[in-house]
């Protein structure tokens, strides 16, 4: 069970290595300038592998619970699927339901912990191997694997390499996993942090918080929601920064600092390298201040 990217090398890995019966994802969904339904990429790899297709609107419905049981899965994977799976699901398989989260749970449990590791500025993060139950990213870890958030690093770029990393790990887990070998560890609640979905409205940058945290949300909402402000009526979304400090900045306002512009912030300037006025192509700071000579003003 899947729908992004993220979930790519693991369908790939189990194809390769054990009897996939059937590929579970998102149904169709509108999508570019025409707005017509879209496949999503683990299906486009499930028809390219030849491989059975079932995109139930929800999994809670008693009709796509049977429709998945005449599958008869001995076991369910699941890597950034979307939806909440049912008692009823998590029950059907003998060996169970496995989650490839992108985080070091507890830490991250939720629908967006590549984002939030990057935008809380952590020095790394990594993948679990989770058994799963009713809760939201609460069940035993039975592996995880490490690696360092390097500066600058986007959320694409990290996504795409704890994908592999996610994928390497199960397969490497997965025979002792059923053989019944491998011990399971429960999560400490204690430490637990929460990565909720985002929305278009967390692209939108505060800029009373410091330079250092808008650039990490910068690199976190890489594609996707974005990082924006408002200016002349209009959206601006920034695509490269870098943080300049300074002892007084006003929140909000407009700098220039080596010729490229910048905003104030909490604390320090937040220098725009690249950016994309609403509705142009993306250009590097002195072209935007060649076309608007107004941002001191």
């Amino acid at each position: 069970m899947g729908s992004p990217e993220f979930a790519l090398p693991t369908l790939e890995e189990l194809h390769l290595n054990y009897n996939v019966v059937g590929v579970v994802t998102q149904p169709d969904r509108p999508s570019g300038r025409g707005r017509k339904p879209q496949p999503c990429a683990v299906k486009m790899l499930a028809q390219e592998l030849k491989l059975p297709v079932f995109q139930p609107e929800s999994l809670r419905k008693l009709s796509a619970v049977t429709e998945l049981a005449k599958w008869k899965p001995d076991l369910i994977v699941v890597a950034a699927f979307g939806q909440i799976l049912p008692k009823a699901v998590l029950e059907m398989p003998d060996k169970g339901c496995l989650n490839v989260h992108a985080s070091l749970l507890p830490l991250w449990r939720g629908a967006s912990p590549i984002q939030a590791a990057i935008a809380n500025g952590d020095e790394q993060t990594g993948v679990t191997i989770m058994q799963m139950d009713e809760g939201m990213d609460t069940g035993n870890i039975l592996a995880q694997r490490r690696v360092p958030i390097r500066p600058g690093t986007t959320a694409a770029e990290l996504s795409n390499q704890l994908a592999y990393l996610g994928a390497r790990t199960l397969i490497e887990v997965l025979p002792a996993y059923l053989r019944g070998s491998l011990a399971a560890i429960h999560q400490d609640d204690s430490r637990k942090s929460f990565a909720p979905k985002l929305s278009k409205k967390d692209s939108i940058l505060d800029l009373h918080l410091p330079a250092q945290k808008l650039l990490n949300q910068i690199h976190a909402y890489q594609p996707w929601p974005g990082a924006v402000f408002d200016w002349q009526d209009k959206r601006i979304k920034i695509l490269e920064a870098h943080a300049h400090p300074t002892f007084e900045c006003e929140s909000g306002g407009h700098y220039l600092v080596n010729g490229l512009p910048a905003l104030g912030t909490g604390e320090g300037l937040l220098v725009l390298d690249s950016l994309q006025p609403e509705g142009k192509k993306p250009m590097d700071g002195k072209s935007f201040l060649n076309g608007h000579p107004d941002w001191l003003d």
